[in-house]
C-alpha cells in the first residue's frame, strides 16, 4: 500500500550577518526604513517562510532574486519582502485629539468646500475610515479620502473594509451604530464599514520615498507613526514629497511621539504634532 505523500522537511536556514546587512541596505533603498541590528531575528523569522516556499537554501539566493531585475520573480518578490518587513500597527480613532482638532478647528474653516484628505500610511484602513466617520458627521461639504501604503497586503485589507469585532472598541457608539454593519452567518464576529463611507474612500499602493505623479493635492494629510522608522535623510525626503501634495492652508498631522525638529520644511507648527502649510 502506497504511503501518503509528505511535505518536504527543510532545515533551519541561518541569516548570516553579511546577508542581514544586504537586506537592510536593500530595504533602506527601497522604502527608506533603517533596520537596526536588533531586527535581525525579526527579518529571519519573517522571510524564512518565503525561502521555504520558493525552495531556496540560503538567504543569499533570496537576496539575489529580489535585487536582480531580470529575474522573472523579482518584482513580485520585492513586494512580498516589503509586505513582510513593514510594520502595520493601527486602530480606529488613534490619537483622538487629532480628530477633535479636525472637528473643532479645521472643518469650520473649510465649511461649504470640498475637502480632499490623505491618509499617507494607511495600513489596514482604520485611520482613513475614522476620518471618514468624522467628515460624514461634521463636514458641511463634499469630501474625499485617499489612503496609501507601501504594503500591498494591507491595502487589500483596507479596501475590503471588514474588521474583527474586537477592532470596534475604540469607535464611539454613535459612529459604530451609524457607519458599521455587523456581520452575520459566515461573517459573524466581524463588522463592515457602510457603503456611504466607502464610496468616498479609496486606497492604493504607494511609496512615500517616491510618490506616484497622479496623487493630486490635499487639504489635510495624516502622516502619523511612520517617520519613527526613518533616519533624518529619509524623513527629509518624505516631508519634501508630502509638502508638494499639500495645498496652501492645508494641515499636516504627525504622530504625537514624532518630531520634525532638524527637518528642513515650509511648515508652521500650530499645536504639538499639527502643522500648517502657509
Amino acid at each position: 500500500m502506497a504511503k501518503p505523500a509528505q511535505e518536504p522537511v527543510y532545515a533551519q536556514i541561518n541569516l548570516l550577518d553579511k546577508e542581514f546587512e544586504q537586506i537592510s541596505r536593500w530595504v533602506y533603498l527601497a522604502a527608506g526604513i533603517r533596520l537596526t541590528d536588533s531586527k535581525k531575528a525579526l527579518v529571519s523569522s519573517r522571510l524564512s517562510g518565503r525561502l521555504r516556499e520558493l525552495q531556496l537554501i540560503s538567504f543569499q539566493q533570496y537576496i539575489d532574486m529580489i535585487t536582480n531585475a531580470k529575474h522573472p520573480l523579482s518584482a513580485t518578490e520585492r513586494q512580498n519582502a516589503i509586505n513582510l518587513l513593514t510594520t502595520n500597527e493601527t486602530f480606529f480613532f488613534r490619537e483622538i485629539a487629532h480628530f477633535d482638532f479636525i472637528r473643532e478647528v479645521v472643518l469650520p474653516l473649510k465649511s461649504g468646500r470640498k475637502m480632499r484628505c490623505w491618509s499617507a500610511a494607511s495600513s489596514t484602513g482604520e485611520e482613513a475610515y475614522s476620518l471618514a466617520m468624522t467628515l460624514a458627521q461634521h463636514h458641511n461639504g463634499a469630501w474625499e479620502i485617499v489612503g496609501t501604503d507601501i504594503n500591498e497586503e494591507v491595502v487589500t485589507k483596507a479596501r475590503s473594509a471588514i474588521y474583527p469585532m474586537l477592532r470596534a472598541d475604540n469607535i464611539p457608539k454613535a459612529q459604530l451604530h451609524q457607519f458599521c454593519l455587523k456581520g452575520t452567518g459566515s461573517k459573524a464576529g466581524t463588522f463592515k464599514i457602510a457603503k456611504e463611507l466607502r464610496r468616498n474612500v479609496s486606497f492604493r499602493q504607494a511609496n512615500l520615498q517616491q510618490l506616484p505623479p497622479d496623487l493630486g493635492q490635499f487639504d489635510l494629510v495624516f502622516l502619523r507613526n511612520v517617520m519613527i522608522y526613518f533616519d533624518v535623510a529619509s524623513k527629509e525626503r518624505v516631508i519634501a514629497n508630502v509638502q508638494r501634495q499639500m495645498k496652501p492652508g492645508s494641515y499636516l498631522l504627525i504622530g504625537h511621539a514624532e518630531s520634525l525638529n532638524g527637518i528642513a520644511n515650509q511648515l508652521t507648527l500650530i499645536r504639538p504634532s499639527i502643522y500648517l502649510v502657509a
